[in-house]
């Protein structure tokens, strides 16, 4: 028995030993093949003034991402917050890699890795959450980026740290001890806990790739922060201590400021300088540029690390600059890359004069107020200019991919890079036989809401899909949705313009600045006591939903309907409030107004103003099948 036994153990022992090697060999191979699935054949080197690839100069024009790293503009009205942090999906890094190659672009900058503080609620993901500890899920999101540039050949700049407090920086690094954000420069303590944070990340393990952050090719180099005011000996003992745990990746001081540092010029630990340009500098870009590169010549590789608020042409002379100097690249700020649930994610920045905000590709006209179509058209030709490469066509785009529809007025889908427009079909039968119901839709005219509203749809059971076009012609179909019930149909105004009014009242105009405060809303009817919207319908009101800003305080919309547009009664409707929200983007307060059912003859809706308010949407809904 006991002869038995101990054979029985060590044959055992003897497979589990065979299991242990089979499973470390397969963990190899896929290791060793995801690795080789790389678009990159060596890390981005320096060699004097240049960086090098593969031994041939490396010079770029791109983009600033900030989205890639985390999401901090998923702003939706109906939520009882304005906490629009969520992490990318794949379909999100995906549409902006795809998108900055379609530029011409090979090197985007992403966001500071975010950092957990004190203010931030309940549920919001951070990269960073005490020194040296890493969120499994931000960098498993990280890891699905770090893979899909290697997949798409776009190299990432990642900063370390941030100077603000947008989505936790040094501040909050600092918070961990108790101790105040200029203490992160020199206090042992924090600089300790910002090494261990660093070598968290650096030898982090990726684990899509088995590749690790510190060996990977898509990684073009380290930023030591975003726009980091920091004496330079810090700069010099963080870079050094980067250099210590990673010899394949360069390191860029990311000092702030639009000039050069001579003391990061000859800091032997710093490969690559920068410079960030804003209308507030004193002098215009294209000579900052020029004058950077001069004094970079020769002892550091330079790139423009940010620059944008201005006019197309102030933008061209920078792109010019940097293309004729032997600045290694710029990158623009900012651009933002479609959303999951449809259209594009938007944002508008406080130093923006409120009329920038984040571009997307290939430009849309409600973006015509900051010129963004032109400018994108520049851009590309620079992109590929500076690599000294023709200006490709661009290509027809791939078919979207249409979400699940609840209701025929919220149509949405996830859109192609390079599409200007969408065509949208209906049919009783998911084999067809197909109607365009939807001409040359643009994704960008709404922001945060569904696409595209079928107010036409016959009662009863329908099927949909979607078709992306541009210049270079029609994608194929995408999926086709459906069945959808039809019960109802909905009259839906963004307030783009007064087009769908049947009347209006008082003074009234169309409001596009303070977006933000708006949840990004690009366009509200403003109003004041006395002023009114008048919609027509022609069928009976089902009900309606409208949507409206407080800039200063609650000011109640009144509503009444009418059967012949003349004599009006009043309707009582139910208020849902949104509180105000304080901070850095000072978010209005909002309400969304809920009108039940009214009576058979009734075809006419007023909404009436008591007060200062920006409506923001109008959906009316009624019975389907009449005009």
């Amino acid at each position: 028995m006991t002869n038995w036994s101990k054979t029985g153990i060590f044959d055992v022992s003897k497979k589990l030993s065979m299991k242990l090697r089979l499973l470390s060999l397969i963990a190899v191979v896929l290791s060793t093949s995801a690795h080789a699935a790389s678009r990159f054949h060596d890390f981005v080197r320096v060699q004097g003034d240049q960086l090098v690839e593969d031994g041939r100069p490396f010079r770029f024009i791109g983009w600033n991402i900030p989205n890639l790293l985390l999401v901090e503009d998923n702003l939706r009205f109906g939520d009882a917050t304005t906490n629009g942090w969520r992490l990318p999906d794949r379909f999100e890094m995906t549409d902006a890699l795809a998108t900055a190659r379609q530029m011409g672009g090979t090197v985007v900058r992403t966001y500071a890795l975010s950092v957990r503080g004190p203010q931030d609620e309940s549920g919001v993901p951070r990269h960073v959450l005490a020194p040296g500890r890493l969120s499994k899920d931000a960098f498993r999101s990280l890891d699905q980026l770090l893979k899909l540039a290697n997949d798409q050949g776009v190299r990432l700049i990642i900063p370390l740290v941030d100077n603000w407090p947008w989505w936790g920086g040094r501040a909050d690094c600092a918070a961990f001890r108790g101790k105040g954000k200029d203490d992160f420069w020199s206090d042992p303590q924090l600089i300790a806990d910002f090494k261990k944070t660093i070598r968290a990340v650096l030898t982090r393990t990726n684990t899509l790739t088995g590749v690790r952050y510190a060996d990977d090719k898509a990684i073009l180099c380290w930023e030591t922060g975003n726009e980091l005011e920091c004496p330079h000996a810090w700069t010099r003992e963080i870079a050094a201590y980067i250099k210590s745990l990673d010899t394949n990746h360069l390191v860029m001081d990311g000092r702030r400021g639009y000039e050069l540092h001579e003391e990061s010029l000859a800091m032997p630990e710093v490969d690559i300088v920068t410079s960030h340009h804003y209308p507030h500098n004193k002098h215009p870009f294209a000579r900052m540029i020029r004058d950077n590169a001069a004094r970079a010549k020769g002892r550091k590789a330079y790139v423009v690390g940010e620059f944008g608020f201005t006019d197309t042409r102030s933008m061209t002379e920078a792109l010019q600059a940097t293309v004729e100097t032997q600045t290694a690249g710029a990158l623009v700020w900012s651009l933002r890359a479609r959303n999951r649930d449809g259209g594009f994610y938007w944002h508008s920045e406080p130093t923006g004069g409120n009329l920038y905000k984040s571009f997307h590709w290939p430009g849309s006209p409600i973006a015509d107020a900051y010129d963004e179509t032109a400018l994108m058209t520049v851009l590309r030709q620079q992109a590929f200019a500076i690599r000294a490469l023709p200006v490709p066509e661009i290509p027809v785009p791939a078919p979207p991919r249409l979400l699940p529809i609840r209701d025929v007025a919220g149509i949405s889908w996830q859109g192609s890079p390079g599409a200007t427009g969408y065509q949208v079909e209906r049919a009783a039968s998911k084999d067809g036989r197909w109607t365009v119901v939807g001409e040359n839709v643009d994704e960008c005219l709404t922001q945060g809401r569904p696409l595209f509203d079928d107010e036409a749809a016959p009662a009863g059971r329908c099927f949909y899909r979607v078709s992306a076009q541009n210049a270079a012609g029609r994608s194929n179909p995408s999926n086709v949705v459906g069945p959808v019930t039809v019960a109802h149909v909905t009259l839906v105004d963004e307030l783009a313009d007064f087009s769908r009014l049947h009347a209006r009242v008082g003074e009234l105009e169309i409001e596009s600045h303070d977006c933000r405060s708006a949840l990004e809303d690009a366009h509200r009817a403003g109003g004041q006591a006395d002023s009114a919207l008048v919609y027509q319908t022609g069928s009976r009101v089902l009900g309606a939903k409208v949507c409206a800003f407080f800039p200063k305080e609650l000011a109640d919309l009144k509503f009444s309907v009418s059967a012949d547009g003349v004599t009006f009664r009043p309707a009582a409707a139910r208020r849902d409030d949104y509180p105000a929200v304080a901070g850095a983007y000072q978010y209005w307060q909002r309400a969304s107004y809920h009108l039940p059912a009214a009576a058979a003859s009734d075809r006419f809706v007023k909404i009436e103003f008591t007060g200062e308010a920006q409506i923001s949407r109008v959906e009316i809904q009624r019975v389907p099948g009449e005009p």
